[in-house]
């Protein structure tokens, strides 16, 4: 949304005069784009990846974090999460949340659903949409629920047939081989009274928010799981429960979503083993408007181990992650990523390849997490980005009303480079994010940059613009029909 009032002077009445009439589909342009230094990243239409757009048609860069309370329930649900945390992710640039929610504080009994937590869900969509910050709604899940001491589906949607569950506290992702919470999964997806439940649950959901102007998508289940057969390897069982359990129940809850909400994004996973490099077994959701959402995370580094470059795992990850979506013609966003000691010696390292990585067929990633002291936390208790972090904030195109010939940045010169064809018809602004410093914004071709801050706007008779400010913020660039527009942005020095 924009919330500054752009000058309209006799260039930006000139451009807008041709785009009278709105287009009604999309227009292709770019995802994430990011490049380490003096490299040029692609962009996910280039690969043959469809990107993101919004309901005008712009293409959709998504670069944010999770936010989440997973201690707190009941009446004291979602209380650690404050309006703070949407102040201060826009603050830094970034313009996207995945919201954790959690099916047994919506249902803590069957049938019954708590209106005092969708009211506090729609508390914090309201802070979102007053930072302008997208929201995905993600159903949350670890270690299935609260069965097994965590949160997720409610106790009493939980089946075990008596088999065994044993804790592992200092390995609690161990516990998804747990033979009771293998079986729990299979009675989910199986059993027919749990898929109503779920879907209906789901129903609540979508027809509570589709109209928030926050919300951008549904992420259907966090990292489903599932049970192993006899003699079944890891990435056998992943492929078989992926194709054969989690495409009929994502094609079931796609459908009660759309039962109430016709438009928003439905985002899918896949089990969690697509971090170690094994491609997706998922089938075709029918639906047009889905979005695969893997995670990006590595056993070892997740185990505390330093990234290790030579293994080769962010180009494995690359190779596997993208089959999918090219093959079904899905925009991808992946949903969490980030190492938990991010300050060992090669993270730096890892954090630029990982970017530029996300940036090559994404259209958006949320990092884990955004919260305030240690751990997985980006920032710290005062705010400030631990080690390594501040590397996620870049200058970055939210929106791209055109299609994309080529965009990078370069993180050593400091020099973000976009060049699109503007759309023909339709939405004819594209917006820029900015984090916190002095930023020269550019544009050649037939298009004028406004500027956010007041008496920034700029532009001349040639077609081009220039703003500069100092605090984090925005540009949009108001290109004419079909011109060519080379964008960029250059952080000022001192």
């Amino acid at each position: 949304m924009l919330r500054t009032t752009l000058a309209a002077g006799a260039l930006v009445a000139a451009l807008l005069a041709p785009a009278a009439a709105r287009a009604d589909s999309g227009t292709a342009g770019t995802a994430g784009t990011t490049g380490t230094a003096g490299t040029t990243a692609g962009t996910a239409g280039a690969t043959g990846i469809p990107v993101l757009t919004d309901d005008r048609g712009r293409a959709l860069t998504l670069r944010g974090w999770n936010v989440e309370d997973k201690v707190n329930r009941g009446d004291q649900a979602l209380s650690a999460v404050t309006e703070r945390h949407f102040r201060d992710m826009r603050a830094q640039g970034f313009n996207f949340a995945r919201l954790l929610v959690f099916w047994d504080d919506l249902e803590p009994e069957r049938g019954r659903y708590s209106q005092a937590y969708l009211r506090k869900i729609e508390r914090v969509l309201d802070w979102a949409e007053k930072y302008d910050v997208h929201v995905l709604i993600d159903a949350h899940q670890d270690v299935f629920g609260p069965a097994f001491g965590h949160r997720g589906v409610p106790a009493w949607a939980t089946r075990t047939d008596g088999l065994p569950f044993t804790p592992h506290p200092d390995d609690w992702f161990a516990e998804y081989f747990e033979p009771a919470v293998q079986r729990a999964f299979t009675h989910l997806y199986e059993d027919e009274d749990l898929r109503l439940a779920q879907a209906e649950m789901w129903r609540v959901l979508a027809d509570r928010f589709e109209d928030h102007p926050a919300v951008l998508g549904y992420d259907l289940i966090n990292e489903p799981m599932g049970e192993l057969r006899e003699g079944e390897d890891l990435p056998t069982a992943a492929r078989r429960i992926e194709r054969e359990q989690l495409t009929p129940m994502y094609n079931r809850l796609a459908d009660a979503v759309r039962s109430v909400d016709r438009d928003t994004w439905i985002f899918v996973e896949p089990t969690p083993i697509v971090g170690e490099g094994v491609p997706t077994g998922l089938g075709r959701i029918d639906d047009r408007k889905i979005v695969y959402a893997p995670h990006f995370y590595n056993t070892a580094m997740e185990a505390g181990a330093d990234y290790d470059p030579a293994a080769g795992w962010i180009e494995t990850y690359e190779q596997a992650v993208t089959r999918y979506p090219e093959e079904y013609k899905v925009p991808v966003v992946v949903g969490e990523w980030g190492p938990l000691n991010n300050s060992l010696p090669n993270m730096n390292r890892f954090y630029r390849e990982a970017m530029a990585s996300l940036g090559r067929y994404g259209s958006g990633w949320a990092g884990y997490v955004w919260c305030y002291g240690g751990g997985y936390c980006a920032v710290d208790g005062a705010g400030a980005f631990r080690t390594n972090k501040e590397l996620t904030a870049e200058p970055y195109a939210e929106a791209v009303a055109g299609t994309v010939t080529s965009a990078s940045y370069d993180s050593g010169a400091g020099v973000y480079r976009l060049v699109y064809e503007s759309s023909r018809r339709g939405a004819r602004l594209t917006e820029l994010s900015l984090p916190p410093g002095a930023w020269q914004v550019t544009a050649r071709g037939k298009a004028v940059v406004l500027r956010e801050s007041a008496g920034k706007s700029g532009g001349a008779g040639s077609g081009s613009g220039t703003g500069t400010g100092e605090a984090a913020g925005r540009a949009w660039v108001l290109a004419a029909s079909g011109a060519r527009v080379t964008v960029t942005v250059t952080r000022e020095t001192r």
